[in-house]
């Protein structure tokens, strides 16, 4: 999730070998109704280790589209650890995710660490599965240690705020809310100084609805969230939904459109 001023190259990697069985999911009646499609080719935007400084906006507006690093890279830079085990391991996790087995992920991620725990830093992908099993208080440590690492992550700010509203109430975790860089994304600005100092989810998603694709989706999407944390969830399912059914929800292999997927399913949500 490591986003503004931050170069992420872009890598396609097949998950055939994580495709041979068949696909995980939520114990839901309604989990064929989101997880029908898992690409076998996904461009990697988000890696596990920073490199820092990206300056271009169009590049970096989507920058979850799946994972991880070449094992060559990676071992240059941990110096060994049993990388090549823990980024499987994250990779794993990830697709787990994707299918809608969030606990099944979390212990992919906790074993990536167990191999190699410097993956920790930057495993946000293991804070965003924390807060769906309701596990707020993990969930907020682990955004806060990468925000550590890279103090321009807009989205580790808000997903810190999100899991300690569900501990605190907004109030307080407003007052505890992670200051970072400006993003360079318009649309994730508005978001975070609505986190940060109030204000109107209406507005944030009327503002970008005509704009690009991705714009959408995140407006609508941090929309939802917002209104999930002060606990108004009719206002929240509907730009939640907004989201997931979007273009950019059903065909973008960004990793936050899963997470609108998952959402929808862990809250049992769907068009009525």
């Amino acid at each position: 999730m490591a986003m503004a001023l931050n170069l992420k190259p872009t890598i396609s990697m097949s998950l055939t070998p994580f495709l041979t069985s068949p696909p995980f999911s939520l114990k839901t009646q309604n989990s064929s109704l989101f997880f029908n499609r898992i690409p076998s080719t996904i461009q990697t935007h988000k890696t596990s280790f920073p490199l820092r400084t990206c300056t271009n906006s169009q590049f970096c507006s989507t920058r979850r589209l799946f994972l991880p690093s070449v094992s060559g890279i990676w071992d240059a830079i941990t110096g060994g650890n049993n990388p090549r085990e823990a980024v499987a391991a994250i990779r794993g996790g990830m697709v787990l995710f994707r299918q809608g087995d969030v606990a099944g992920s979390v212990a992919e991620f906790d074993k990536a660490i167990e191999l190699d725990p410097r993956q920790k830093a930057y495993l946000w992908q293991r804070g965003l599965s924390l807060y769906y099993l309701d596990r707020f208080e993990e969930g907020a440590e682990q955004f806060r240690i990468d925000v550590a690492q890279n103090p321009n992550d807009t989205e580790e700010s808000i997903w810190c705020f999100l899991c300690e509203a569900q501990l605190y109430g907004v109030k307080e975790a407003r007052e505890r809310f992670l200051e970072v860089g400006q993003d360079p994304r318009p649309v994730m600005r508005e978001a975070y100084n609505m986190f940060k100092d109030g204000g109107d989810p209406e507005k944030l998603a009327d503002a970008f609805k005509n704009g690009r694709d991705s714009d959408y989706f995140y407006a609508s999407l941090y929309a939802g969230l917002y209104y999930e944390a002060q606990k108004k969830l009719d206002e929240a399912k509907v730009h939640i939904l907004a989201a997931y059914q979007s273009s950019y929800g059903q065909r973008s292999d960004d990793y936050m459109a899963s997470l609108a997927k998952v959402h929808c399913v862990c809250r049992n949500w769907r068009s009525d």
